[in-house]
C-alpha cells in the first residue's frame, strides 16, 4: 500500500482488474483494511468504474456497449445452455447457476473437475462467434471476447491519453491471460503463487516472475522495474 499510495502521489493511476464485482471487491477491500482507493476499477473482467470521492461512478458509454453486446450473444447461447448442464451432471459434482453477467456460471468441485470442464466449455464456445469461457480455479463463467481484462485495460490507458510502454500489469490466474500480454502493458509480472501458464506467458515476453507470492511478489516486481529505469 505505501508503495501504490507512493506512486499515485507521483501521477501514477491504479486499477484493480478483477472478476469480482462491486459488492464482493468492496468487502474485500474493507476486510484488507485498505487504506488508499484505487483511481479505476475493472469488475468482472470487463465493466468499468472510476473513483469520484467516496464512490465510484461508472463510465457508461464503455459499460452499456458492453451490456449490449453480451445481450445479444447470450441472446444465442442461453438456449443451449441445458444441453451443457445435461453433460456436466452426468460427469461431475459441481454448481452451476445463473446470474447477471453470464447464464452459465460454474463452481467445480475441484480442479481437476475444472480442467475437464473447461476443455469442453472450450469446444461449446467455439459454436458460437465471440463467445468464450473465463475461469478462475474452480470458478468459470461465459463472456463476450471482445471484453475481457486486457480490452478493458487498453480502453483505459487510451482515455488516459497514454500507451502501453507506460503500463504495468500483473496477475496470477487464467483470467489474467488476455491483459498479460505486449499489447496492453509493456511491464508485465506475475507472483510466485501464479498458475503455470501466468508464468510462461510472462517469462516469454521478457517479463518479471517473482520468487515472493502475492501481494509480496507484485511489490517485488514494482520494485525490480523501477530501479531498471532509475538505471
Amino acid at each position: 500500500m505505501d508503495m501504490i499510495g507512493s506512486l499515485q502521489s507521483q501521477g501514477a493511476k491504479w486499477v484493480i482488474n478483477t472478476g469480482r464485482d462491486m459488492s464482493s471487491l468492496m468487502e474485500t477491500l474493507g476486510r484488507a483494511g485498505i487504506d488508499i482507493e484505487p483511481d479505476y476499477l475493472v469488475l468482472v473482467e470487463r465493466e468499468m468504474h472510476q473513483h469520484h470521492e467516496s464512490q465510484y461512478s461508472p463510465l457508461d458509454d464503455w459499460n452499456s456497449a458492453c451490456v449490449r453486446s453480451h445481450a445479444e450473444l447470450f441472446a444465442a447461447v442461453t438456449p443451449q445452455v441445458p444441453r451443457l448442464v445435461e453433460w456436466i451432471n452426468a460427469r461431475f459434482h459441481a454448481r452451476i447457476y445463473e446470474d447477471p453477467y453470464s447464464p452459465f456460471c460454474l463452481i467445480a468441485g475441484n480442479n481437476c473437475d475444472a480442467d475437464q470442464i473447461h476443455k469442453y466449455l472450450e469446444e461449446f464456445c467455439a459454436e458460437f462467434p465471440n463467445l468464450t469461457v473465463v475461469r478462475n480455479d474452480v470458478y468459470a463463467r461465459f463472456s463476450h471476447q471482445a471484453y475481457n481484462k486486457g480490452t478493458a485495460l487498453s480502453e483505459l490507458t487510451r482515455r488516459l491519453g497514454l500507451t502501453p510502454a507506460s503500463v504495468f500489469a500483473a496477475g496470477d490466474h487464467w483470467n489474467d491471460l488476455p491483459m498479460l500480454t505486449k499489447q496492453h502493458a509493456h511491464w508485465l509480472a506475475a507472483p510466485s503463487n501464479s498458475v503455470p501458464q501466468i508464468k510462461e506467458q510472462v517469462k516469454a515476453q521478457g517479463g518479471f516472475v517473482s520468487e515472493l507470492p502475492q501481494g509480496r511478489g507484485v511489490l517485488d516486481a514494482i520494485k525490480y522495474y523501477l530501479a531498471g529505469c532509475e538505471a
